[in-house]
């Protein structure tokens, strides 16, 4: 039972450090011009933290026929190797959205992200087994989770993702077919473009 108990000990020392380190990071934010408006990344050289697609124009047409571009508003000077790779990331899912699978996803830096909470874990499933152009049910990523019961707690976990994108909530639907809510129920327009966006690139 001893042994049992200093690993535990040692995990929740080891949370209250990423707690302490995450409130002492220096972020650096960056503003990318998109199909879907303005995003913003945010992060710091252990990792990324946040992208908030903030909604300021209405998303872009999109043809089959045209690439579409993602336009960084900032100076890359003096910004971590993780922010920058979060960048590249984005700008080719907007571009050259089939070749997004091949390409390495920065570090990340937010407690949603870390520890083994059910939040997490669900994030992670989504982000490792859900890939391009597919899409999942709320009730079978709670099945994937480990958790088949936790439905709702799987919805709870979309809303939580810092990290929209990259960790791919747009692809998580209702068992109906319906796509469901997206960045509660404000973005669920563009929940739509994402997918579609998603299902034309994958035709390339």
């Amino acid at each position: 039972m001893v042994t049992g108990g200093a690993p535990l000990l040692r995990d929740q020392q080891g949370s209250k450090m990423k707690k302490q380190g995450e409130s002492q990071c220096t972020q650096k934010t960056i503003s990318l011009l998109s199909p879907l408006g303005t995003i913003q990344v945010s992060g710091c050289e252990n990792g990324v933290h946040t992208i908030q697609i903030l909604m300021d124009v209405a998303p872009a047409e999109r043809s089959s026929g045209a690439p579409l571009s993602c336009v960084v508003n900032d100076s890359l000077a003096e910004t971590s190797p993780e922010l920058q790779r979060c960048v590249e990331w984005l700008q080719a899912y907007f571009s050259e959205p089939q070749t997004t699978g091949s390409l390495p996803l920065p570090a990340f830096h937010h407690p949603a992200l870390q520890g083994d909470s059910f939040t997490s874990r669900v994030l992670q499933v989504l982000l490792r087994d859900v890939t391009f152009g597919k899409t999942v049910s709320y009730k079978r990523l709670a099945e994937m989770a480990g958790n088949p019961r936790a439905v709702r707690a799987v919805g709870g976990a979309m809303r939580k993702n810092p990290v929209p994108l990259l960790v791919p909530c747009h692809r998580v639907i209702s068992s109906s077919g319906q796509s469901g809510p997206y960045m509660s129920g404000k973005g669920n327009h563009l929940k739509q473009w994402l997918l579609t966006h998603e299902r034309q690139g994958g035709e390339g």
